[in-house]
């Protein structure tokens, strides 16, 4: 994977270095917090963009200085033959790093598949430790395997991440179980604001469970807990308690206090760029895809698209034709 090649910024000054790609939008688990109880309408998968228009997305934006790329859903491990495509993905010349979000109910037979195409992040979605808490939140008995596919990344030596949204009423009292987690393990937990993408629209009129709520939530355990170094870029706020192997995220997702260094944009499962998660969508890439267009006039596409890109998330909101209401899994998460 080679390193040399440019990189555009958008019209604040923030680099585009980051791809999240979603591959499908459909998900066999039924998050609260992601899609209402009987679910939303799948696509046909002819308005889905297919493996190898997906590959040619990819080869365009690492042209322009895109070097990591991080494969979303829905769940990805849903979609037929998707170690096929990680495989060519990380041949493309300028991709760096190949990352993976899942809920880890299909993911554990991949393991071996994901070392050997140089996948090191996996971040794993689970909002809770306790078996019925976990089937409330999800609408599913998966836990068993989500726990059990946790564990195997981590003793294959994956950098594991676990992300649980942040829900009043429905998993408070997993905050110090999950946190608890990086006494013994080199994993990272982040807890993440709830928001409103659940294809119904946000569920408080108020969230009380802010990033600083949070924070002091995990402080009545834990008065040690220490601020760490954010990393350039990050979304979250990190931590660690003190003797602890692992260590703490909280991301301030509804807050929207990282925008200012946002190196992200995403591509939906049917083709749609958006230069901000708050943003109803500013391009119809697979449109543009099967009107034959040319790989010179789709890179000036992007890079108008990144020129005229909101400075928050707030801005993108404001600028949307209707309000968010959208679910997590048609956006990918």
């Amino acid at each position: 994977m080679s390193t040399t090649h440019p990189l555009i910024y958008d019209n604040h000054g923030r680099p585009i270095q980051y791809l999240r790609l979603a591959v499908t939008d459909r998900c066999n688990l039924r998050c609260f917090y992601c899609m209402p109880e009987e679910g939303i309408p799948y696509l046909p998968k002819k308005q889905l963009l297919s493996y190898e228009e997906m590959l040619r997305i990819s080869t365009v934006l690492a042209g322009l200085g895109v070097r990591k790329v991080r494969i979303t859903g829905g769940e990805p491990f849903v979609r037929h033959d998707l170690t096929k495509f990680l495989y060519q993905l990380s041949d493309i010349e300028g991709i760096e790093e190949i990352a993976i979000t899942t809920n880890g109910v299909l993911t554990q037979k991949y393991i071996p598949d994901l070392k050997k195409i140089g996948v090191k992040t996996i971040n794993l979605s689970l909002d809770s430790l306790d078996r019925q808490r976990f089937y409330d939140i999800t609408r599913r008995d998966e836990f068993t395997k989500v726990e059990a596919c946790l564990y195997e990344l981590l003793e294959a030596g994956f950098e594991v991440k676990v992300n649980a949204v942040v829900m009043e009423g429905r998993n408070i009292e997993d905050l110090i179980p999950l946190a608890q987690l990086t006494e013994k393990y080199p994993v990272s937990v982040r807890f993440i604001e709830e928001m409103p993408f659940n294809g119904e629209g946000s569920h408080y009129p108020i969230l009380h469970w802010t990033y600083r709520r949070i924070l002091d939530h995990l402080k009545t355990e834990f008065p040690d807990i220490q601020k760490q170094i954010d990393p350039l870029n990050s979304t979250a706020y990190h931590y660690q308690i003190p003797g602890f192997e692992g260590n703490i995220g909280i991301i301030a997702a509804f807050s929207r206090t990282f925008c200012g260094t946002c190196n992200r944009i995403r591509m939906t499962a049917q083709g749609t760029l958006k230069t901000c998660l708050y943003d109803d969508g500013v391009m119809d890439v697979r449109d543009l895809l099967r009107k034959d267009i040319s790989d010179e006039e789709l890179t000036l596409k992007f890079i108008q698209a990144f020129r005229n890109r909101p400075k928050d998330g707030y801005e993108a909101e404001q600028l949307r034709s209707t309000s968010v209401h959208e679910s997590m899994t048609t956006i990918g998460g």
